[in-house]
């Protein structure tokens, strides 16, 4: 058992009995058991639709393993998660798919659309030029490297509010980690749209376990939760016309607003802040303060 404190949610990597490692989110985590619920329903449907995410399996976890845990914030964590969490298989060897391998990893349209028309169906807006949630892997041997789709546990911001999201709704996914590479989401959309059927959805939302659907507020049981996720994705389909993103930046355009960014991030310093220089002598003022100081 091994804590991956990077991780806003403090997942980790566990060897399991059937000798599988996976990567854990546990169910006592902050984000709760909703974020759990889009990583099934969101990777569930990434792989039915032919894109790749590791395979998921439930974890029963007893906290009694991580007893020697140091941090005294991880050591609650597993001890509020005791029964089934949500594990995803761990993929040795793989890397962040960085602005810097951005730059040059071969991508074709359609692929980069495929990706972007799933994110802007379950509406996960967490997959950015800064964050991509993408994984290259295998980057050893001779295989050739290919892009891994993870954590969707901030996808489908609609259960969050019921009432109060239309599912026609559009979002902003010009900073897109995939969008310097003119994805052709009106391709992807007519491939996938008529795979996204009741049927495919309602096999989807029954992996996802009871008690992970019995908080939700203003449903009688979860089935009726996993009702309401089936009807809100069908329509969300049916209206793809007026969601579907294609205003993406180029590369250039991006690198322009990041100046501009810097540029007014920077001149709102104090003086004596840009004097300041960095631990390797390089002075504040040449620093990229947009990306330290938020």
């Amino acid at each position: 058992m091994t804590p991956l404190h990077s991780g806003g949610s403090v997942p980790g990597v566990v060897e399991a009995d059937d000798d599988g490692t996976y990567v854990v989110k546990f169910t006592g985590s902050a984000q709760g058991h909703k974020a759990l619920v889009a990583e099934v329903i969101v990777g569930e449907l990434a792989r039915a639709l032919g894109l790749r995410f590791p395979e998921l399996v439930l974890v029963h976890f007893d906290p009694a393993i991580a007893a020697a845990e140091p941090h005294q914030e991880v050591r609650e964590l597993h001890g509020a998660s005791a029964g089934v969490n949500l594990g995803m298989d761990y993929l040795p060897g793989a890397r962040d798919f960085t602005p810097d391998i951005a730059r040059t990893f071969p991508l074709d349209p359609l692929e980069a659309g495929r990706i972007v028309w799933l994110d802007a169906l379950t509406v996960n807006v967490d997959r950015t030029v800064h964050s991509s949630n993408l994984m290259v892997w295998p980057t050893l041997g001779t295989a050739p490297a290919r892009l891994w789709l993870i954590d969707h546990g901030a996808a489908l911001v609609f259960h969050h509010r019921w009432d109060t999201t239309a599912p026609g709704r559009r979002y902003d996914f010009r900073h897109h980690a995939l969008g310097h590479y003119g994805p052709d989401v009106r391709a992807a959309d007519a491939e996938l749209a008529p795979r996204v059927t009741e049927e495919l959805l309602r096999g989807i939302v029954a992996e996802v376990p009871d008690a992970w659907l019995a908080e939700d507020a203003g449903f009688a049981t979860p089935d009726d939760v996993r009702d309401a996720y089936v009807g809100y994705l069908l329509d969300r389909v049916r209206l793809s016309p007026q969601w579907l993103p294609t205003d993406f930046p180029s590369r250039e355009e991006l690198a322009a607003e990041e100046a501009a960014r810097t540029a007014k991030t920077q001149a709102g310093r104090p003086d004596w802040l840009k004097r300041v220089p960095d631990l390797h002598g390089k002075p504040a003022a040449e620093q990229d303060w947009s990306v330290h100081l938020g």
